[in-house]
């Protein structure tokens, strides 16, 4: 039963989306992510920043993979309100509290689609006085529009395609699948 305010498709959109990763699928591309961070930054005691709310799940997983010393922190930029799609406005909820002044961070985020909020994010890094910024995403979507920023760590690509799940969304909800979904865009 759906509660005021939520979509009505949910279990449609569920039922007919095409799996594109599985678990463990995903578990081998985070052992992957967490060998090569291991190589470039076991020595340097990082900041980690996770991007909520997409981030939280990638981050999550992948943090416990690493096994030397590191901090954790967060920030909050989207350009999504709402379950909608992207816009060009940068929306900064939350920025990292603790201090990156000549620091090494590492950025985790969910997925690269343009590289707009990955980009504020480093920028924002940057002017905040970071010596090194290295930046993880579990997926980047393979296309030629946008930025497409380099990023120093991938774990899986998707054709460009609405995906959803292990921390992305489909209108708010679905985050929480352990698998990576495309949707069905007929029944969209």
């Amino acid at each position: 039963m759906n509660q005021p305010g939520q979509p009505a498709d949910l279990d449609v959109v569920r039922d007919h989306a095409e799996l594109l990763y599985g678990p463990e699928d995903i578990d081998a591309a985070l052992d992957r992510m967490a060998t090569r961070i291991t190589a470039e930054l076991s020595g340097s005691r990082p900041v980690v920043l996770c991007n909520l709310v997409g981030a939280v799940i990638p981050a999550g997983h992948l943090l416990t993979r690493l096994d030397f010393p590191l901090e954790i922190d967060y920030l909050h930029v989207t350009r999504y309100d709402g379950g909608t799609t992207g816009s060009e406005r940068i929306d900064w909820r939350c920025k990292p509290r603790i201090p990156l002044n000549g620091r090494t961070v590492l950025v985790i985020d969910d997925i690269l689609d343009e590289g707009h909020t990955l980009g504020a994010v480093i920028d924002c890094c940057r002017t905040a006085g970071a010596e090194r910024i290295y930046s993880a995403v579990l997926v980047r979507k393979k296309h030629d529009r946008g930025l497409m920023l380099p990023v120093d760590c991938v774990g899986l690509e998707v054709d460009d395609r609405y995906v959803f799940g292990f921390g992305m969304d489909y209108k708010g909800y679905m985050r929480n699948l352990d698998g990576i979904y495309a949707l069905d865009e007929s029944k969209d």
